[in-house]
């Protein structure tokens, strides 16, 4: 892939009033080169959000969508929207740090990987969040199901080739975007490689949307990929 690629970054956003101060550090990333197309999908937030979206539409790439669809829905949408040879899925708050950007889109442009994620389990120093748990279990669900070795199969850092993604039939809603693409691959057979990143976690009273029936989606989704196809 040549260098001067363009990475595509999908932001699904619901309600996040942070998001100037997420685009401001997107923004401030160096890539070497390589191109950002920033896609903001409005999945339903409310007047405050859209006001924000609406100001900042002539720079950047924006989707309202009509009302709440979930993320699952909204990242489809900005698979769909995206025109570059790398595509990125970033949160619309500052749990991840896109300064971790050249460290997952490496493996992509060496030509190593057609698959990056990024794990909040390889960097030393990193908060457990209230979740750790489960997202532990479901790690090690998805690695007995599809004999992959991952360590955070639910992070939000998930880094692809565009060809590939875009050829991955995806029918999630909600937060089921990472079991069901992650299951959709390792069945294909295509290796994940992880590199580690920084990871600050959030509280519900922050804003924090996942929940425990969440998880229990998820790990219903890996299951029932693993019988059937792929497409």
């Amino acid at each position: 892939m040549d260098i001067k690629a363009t990475l595509s970054i999908i932001i699904p956003c619901y309600n996040e009033l942070r998001i100037r101060d997420v685009l401001a550090a997107i923004e401030a990333v160096d890539l070497d080169g390589v191109n950002k197309e920033i896609i903001i999908i409005n999945d339903g937030s409310q007047p405050a959000v859209r006001s924000i979206l609406e100001q900042v539409a002539e720079r950047y790439k924006v989707i309202h969508l009509p009302k709440n669809f979930g993320k699952g829905y909204a990242v489809r949408q900005g698979i769909k929207a995206a025109s570059g040879d790398i595509i990125l899925i970033q949160d619309a708050d500052l749990e991840y740090d896109p300064q971790d950007y050249y460290r997952l889109i490496q493996p992509i442009i060496s030509h190593q990987a057609q698959v990056v994620y990024g794990s909040r389990f390889l960097q030393l120093g990193n908060k457990r969040s209230r979740y750790y748990w489960g997202v532990r279990a479901l790690t090690l669900l998805a690695n007995i199901l599809y004999g992959s070795h991952l360590t955070d199969e639910a992070t939000c850092y998930k880094v692809f080739t565009a060809d590939l993604l875009k050829s991955i039939p995806l029918f999630c809603q909600r937060f089921e975007f990472c079991p069901e693409v992650t299951a959709k691959i390792l069945k294909q057979g295509i290796k994940i490689i992880e590199v580690p990143i920084h990871y600050t976690p959030r509280t519900v009273s922050q804003g924090k949307k996942v929940r425990v029936k969440d998880g229990i989606i998820a790990a219903w989704t890996l299951i029932k990929y693993y019988f059937l196809p792929c497409r």
